[in-house]
C-alpha cells in the first residue's frame, strides 16, 4: 500500500510515450521534406529567370552584410576596453560600408563577383592541372579533369564578362537552393520512415494477460 500511495496518478505508458514522440518527430521531418520542396521550387524559378536570381542573391549578400556589420559594431561595443575593439570596430565598419555599396549598386556588384568568381576558377583550374601533371598521384585522371573543367569555366566566364554577370552568380545561387532542398527532401522523407520502422504502435484497451485472466476470476 505505501508503494502505491507513493505512485503517481495515471503512470505513462512507455510505449504510448514512444509513440506520441514518434509522432512528434515525424512532423519536424514532414516540416523538412516541405521546406525542402519550397527550396526546389526557389532552385527551378531561380534557373528559369537567372536575372532574377542574381538581383535577388546580390541583395541577399548585401543584407547580411549589413545586419553582420550592425550586429558586429554592437559587440565591439560592449567589448569596448579590451585589445581587440578598434579591430572589431573596423571589420564592423567595412562590412556595413560593403553592405550598403552591394544594395545601392546590385548590378555593379554582380559584375565584380563574377570577375572574382572567373579568377578563381582560373586559378584553382591552372593549379589542378599543373599538380596533377607533376604529382601523377592515383587520382590523376580525376584532378585532371577538374582542372582542365575548371580553367574551361573560368574562361568562358571572363571572355563573356560583363553580360556573364547577369546570369553566373544566379545560376550558383538557384543550383545550391535545388540541391540543398534535394537534400532536405531526402532527409524529411527518410527520417519519417525510420522513425515509422522504430515506433512501436499503442494497443488500445486492456493487455492480453488481464483479458485472458477474467475469465478465470469469474470461475473462481
Amino acid at each position: 500500500m505505501a508503494k502505491d500511495a507513493h505512485e503517481p496518478d495515471g503512470a505513462t505508458d512507455p510505449v504510448r510515450e514512444m509513440a506520441r514522440e514518434g509522432k512528434r518527430l515525424n512532423r519536424n521531418f514532414s516540416w523538412l521534406a516541405v521546406l525542402g520542396v519550397l527550396l526546389v521550387i526557389g532552385g527551378v524559378v531561380g534557373l528559369v529567370y537567372t536575372g532574377l536570381a542574381t538581383l535577388t542573391s546580390m541583395l541577399l549578400f548585401g543584407w547580411l552584410l549589413l545586419i553582420g556589420g550592425v550586429v558586429g559594431l554592437l559587440q565591439a561595443i560592449q567589448s569596448r576596453g579590451t585589445s581587440y575593439f578598434w579591430l572589431a570596430v573596423v571589420v564592423a565598419a567595412l562590412n556595413i560600408a560593403a553592405g550598403v555599396v552591394v544594395i545601392r549598386h546590385p548590378e555593379g556588384s554582380a559584375e565584380a563577383l563574377t570577375m572574382f568568381a572567373a579568377l578563381l576558377f582560373l586559378t584553382g583550374g591552372l593549379f589542378r592541372l599543373v599538380g596533377s601533371v607533376v604529382v601523377r598521384g592515383p587520382q590523376f585522371g580525376w584532378t585532371l579533369l577538374q582542372g582542365a573543367f575548371g580553367l574551361l569555366l573560368g574562361l568562358l566566364v571572363l571572355f563573356d564578362w560583363p553580360d556573364s554577370s547577369r546570369y553566373v552568380l544566379g545560376v550558383f545561387f538557384s543550383l545550391a537552393l535545388l540541391f540543398d532542398g534535394l537534400g532536405l527532401i531526402a532527409i524529411g522523407v527518410g527520417g519519417r520512415r525510420i522513425v515509422s520502422m522504430v515506433t512501436p504502435t499503442p494497443v488500445s484497451g486492456a493487455p492480453p494477460e488481464q483479458s485472458e485472466s477474467a475469465p478465470d476470476q469469474s470461475n473462481n
